[in-house]
């Protein structure tokens, strides 16, 4: 029988996130029976943390408290986070450590290179903090991440899950120059709820993103996602699947916000699975090549099966235009 996790940070948030002490608690609430996660305690698993520590690497699945981390490291699936792991954005939910980044790792492209070798991975995730410190946001570093990973596995796939480059002129072209097979960059809520849940960040700067992306290279894959359970309502989810569908993206994910402390965001609805699937029904029908809706949904879960679903998806696209 599968376990369930909780994890709390609870016992020092001033410590991870000094910028959320000042406000006031919200209490967590006991998950719903349909989010239930394996105790991470495959012999792989060990694995591949012990490869994350010895190569020096960040990863996003412990830093924003992933709750399908078991799942995922047991399969030697690892999303890695370049960077550093402090972030210059204040998000309401999420756990990442936020303040002043330290400055950048040469070598990080080298070594995530090594890394997505020595897993064998077929497909691989990277993301990062922002980083609005530079002048560029990170889009030079993310383009050697690449660059370093074509050079090590040739054969992997590579999708990357960016910051919005806000106010970076030029990021975007270097990044998309690099060719990763898929450009991932979530909106994570709907426009109404950026100012208390996203106010680094701006809607609309978002979505322009991911429709430059199609502009410069329309053979890359583009990907966006959402957490439900922040107070949206249905009809404003509907409209942010529209306006992806504007901008040509061709997969969206839809999942549950988990509260990873009492100083985050409250979670205002666990959405059932029931609502998920009618979700994902809204979704294929507004024509996305890829949806992927459910109560454990993130970014990067099954993102290596799910790219295949993305070329086959495109293939049988194609052979109906001909």
């Amino acid at each position: 029988m599968s376990q369930r996790i909780t994890i709390d940070h609870r016992s020092a948030p001033a410590l991870r996130h000094p910028e959320k002490a000042h406000r006031p608690d919200n209490p967590i609430q006991r998950k719903p029976s349909w989010i239930r996660v394996k105790a991470p305690n495959h012999p792989v698993y060990h694995e591949t943390r012990a490869l994350m520590r010895d190569a020096g690497l960040v990863t996003v699945c412990e830093e924003a408290a992933c709750p399908n981390i078991g799942e995922c490291w047991s399969q030697r699936h690892a999303t890695m986070m370049i960077m550093g792991e402090i972030c210059t954005r204040a998000c309401a939910f999420c756990n990442v450590t936020t303040g002043m980044p330290k400055h950048l790792d040469a070598d990080e492209p080298r070594r995530v290179g090594e890394a997505v070798a020595k897993l064998g991975l077929r497909h691989v995730v990277i993301t990062s903090v922002d980083r609005d410190d530079l002048e560029d946001g990170g889009a030079e570093h993310f383009a050697r991440v690449i660059r370093s990973i074509r050079q090590t596995s040739p054969d992997t796939t590579i999708e990357i899950l960016t910051p919005d480059f806000l106010r970076k002129d030029g990021a975007l072209e270097v990044v998309v120059a690099a060719r990763p097979d898929v450009f991932n960059h979530n909106i994570e809520t709907v426009p109404r709820l950026y100012p208390t849940i996203r106010p680094g960040a701006r809607y609309y700067q978002s979505v322009r993103l991911l429709d430059g992306v199609k502009k410069l290279d329309p053979s890359i894959f583009t990907k966006s996602g959402l957490m439900l359970g922040l107070g949206e309502e249905r009809m404003e989810v509907a409209q942010v699947m529209d306006d992806f569908r504007i901008a040509d993206v061709d997969f969206v994910t839809l999942g549950q916000y988990l509260q990873p402390s009492a100083k985050h965001a409250a979670v205002e609805k666990f959405i059932t699975p029931d609502e998920f699937d009618g979700y994902a029904a809204a979704a294929r029908s507004k024509g996305f090549l890829q949806v992927s809706a459910s109560p454990l949904t993130r970014s990067s879960y099954h993102a290596d099966s799910d790219f295949a679903k993305l070329q086959a998806a495109r293939k049988s696209r194609l052979k109906e235009s001909l």
